[in-house]
């Protein structure tokens, strides 16, 4: 370490000696609770054991699983080593899930036993030198990693906090995934204004409710664990299970994509369980779901906006500030919007947002093209469009036209690669795919499609067929046939008018 460095692993020790006793993660499916002493001791076993593998700085380790408190000590050994993560979405296909792999080229994959076919398949697309262990201890078909191994044996090399740390793969504009690299100094950062914004101390406790896969999921409990929280883990989202643990563990904040944050006020309104705990919720929702928990549970909804290249923020401020926005910019970061031509645009005009700072990610993994492009004029452009208004409050506007995104619960869903999928099919010769208003999702997808002549086909088939070829989150909720899709005067399809027509 260098001696204004400040790492991802020195928390971990810093922790270790602060709250040593005090509990900081517990799992909801039985596991037991860890406290922080005991997380350092497992994360340098596993930073000995896979040094003494071959790991060194900057190598990738993937991980295919649900949460578990070993996904968080994979995330631990590789700060401790200066290794780049490369966590993989499990509700993916096992093609597209394999294509994230091989984009990273990992020598190193931890994997569980909760889908051992999906599994199975992704190994057999990755080169067969990459090796698999189990992601915990004797459940699974690969190898346990060293368990015998003595963390005192571990010889940590120098880490600057500048230093790549994950790889979190973004939707598919295009042809592929993009993977998005990201610091040991971006989570750290975000710590800080996570920490301070939702005015979080060691008393706390933060439901682990999202995948460690996700950028969110993952800076929220490093954020918990950084500040001495307990993290109360859960493998995947369940409403019932969350409204009991809010009441008896006396959880106090967490983040929500909808419709998780809807679920949990639904299943608190059966039950009559005490919710009045979760004083801090963060995220995107409704503002009829967000006034209902803020009236059930006399909580506080943050509002924010960002993106995986933000390191999950650049803007954020409790909903009632300013109802419907997201928040004002972040302390450690600039924000100008702006217009084609990169100048900045007059305030309460919309523009593309762009961002610059300590929570910029790294760029593009192996994209240098994409990654002049998105950094040009030394700004992150981020695609997204907004509008400021004159107390500084940052009013999401969408997705620029050449950058069109769909968000389903959270996810990010590019048209194009829906469309790909939608096309594969025989009896379709056009396609139109975007977003729709969605009283569940937010933002659902929908697809226009035109059927070769004399072709029959249901809406269901349609959907069935996409949601084997992609990510199931990724296939339309909403099919419409139609004759033909409204052109332009050159000939090709024209996007906007087929919106503005079927986009009801």
């Amino acid at each position: 370490m260098g001696l204004y460095d400040f790492t991802l692993y020195d928390v971990i020790v810093r922790n270790a000696l602060l709250y040593n006793d005090r509990p900081a993660w517990r799992d909801t499916h039985g596991s037991g609770t860890v406290n922080f002493g005991q997380f350092k001791t497992t994360v340098d076993r596993w930073a000995c054991a896979l040094q003494k593998t071959g790991c060194r700085k900057g190598d990738r380790i993937g991980v295919l699983g649900k949460n578990c408190l070993e996904f968080l000590v994979v995330y631990g050994a590789a700060a401790a080593l200066g290794a780049i993560v490369l966590p993989v979405n499990w509700r993916l296909s096992a093609q597209e899930a394999a294509y994230a792999l091989n984009d990273g080229k990992p020598r190193w994959v931890f994997a569980d036993n909760s889908n051992p076919d999906w599994t199975g398949a992704v190994r057999a697309a990755v080169p067969a030198d990459v090796r698999f262990y189990n992601l915990q201890t004797g459940q699974g078909p690969y190898d346990d990693l060293g368990p015998d191994c003595e963390g005192a044996g571990f010889e940590p090399p120098v880490v600057s906090a500048d230093d790549g740390f994950v790889i979190i793969h973004t939707a598919a504009m295009t042809g592929h995934p993009r993977g998005a690299l990201l610091s040991q100094s971006n989570l750290l950062c975000a710590h800080m204004h996570l920490a301070h914004g939702m005015r979080l101390t060691p008393d706390d406790i933060h439901l682990n409710a999202l995948p460690l896969f996700h950028v969110a999921g993952l800076f929220m409990a490093f954020c918990a664990f950084h500040v001495g929280c307990l993290n109360i883990n859960m493998p995947k989202f369940d409403a019932p299970r969350i409204v009991k643990l809010i009441a008896a563990e006396k959880i106090s904040f967490m983040f929500s994509f909808a419709p998780m944050l809807r679920s949990i006020l639904d299943e608190q309104a059966k039950s009559q369980a005490d919710i009045t705990p979760l004083k801090a919720v963060m995220g995107l929702d409704a503002p009829e779901v967000i006034e209902r928990y803020q009236q059930i549970s006399g909580g506080t909804f943050y509002a924010m906006y960002g993106q995986t290249e933000t390191a999950m923020l650049a803007s954020m401020g409790t909903y009632n500030e300013a109802p419907g926005s997201a928040g004002r910019p972040i302390m450690l970061s600039a924000v100008q919007l702006l217009d084609d031509s990169d100048r900045p645009v007059a305030v309460g005009e919309v523009g593309e947002i762009a961002m610059r700072g300590s929570m910029v990610f790294k760029g593009y993994w192996e994209k240098e093209t994409d990654n002049r492009q998105t950094f040009r004029n030394g700004w992150h452009h981020t695609g997204d469009l907004g509008r400021m208004d004159t107390a500084g409050y940052l009013w999401y506007a969408g997705r620029k036209a050449d950058k069109e995104l769909i968000k389903p619960g959270g996810e990010n869903v590019y048209p194009a690669e829906v469309e790909k999928a939608v096309l594969a099919h025989p009896e379709v010769s056009e396609v139109v795919v975007f977003g729709v208003p969605d009283p569940k999702w937010k933002e659902g997808i929908k697809a226009v499609c035109v059927l070769n002549k004399g072709a029959v086909l249901e809406p269901e088939e349609l959907i069935a067929f996409v949601g084997k070829r992609i990510a199931r989150y990724k296939k339309p909720q909403y099919v419409e046939f139609v004759e033909a899709l409204p052109a332009k005067a050159d000939g090709s399809v024209d996007r906007q008018k087929v919106k503005e027509v079927y986009g009801g």
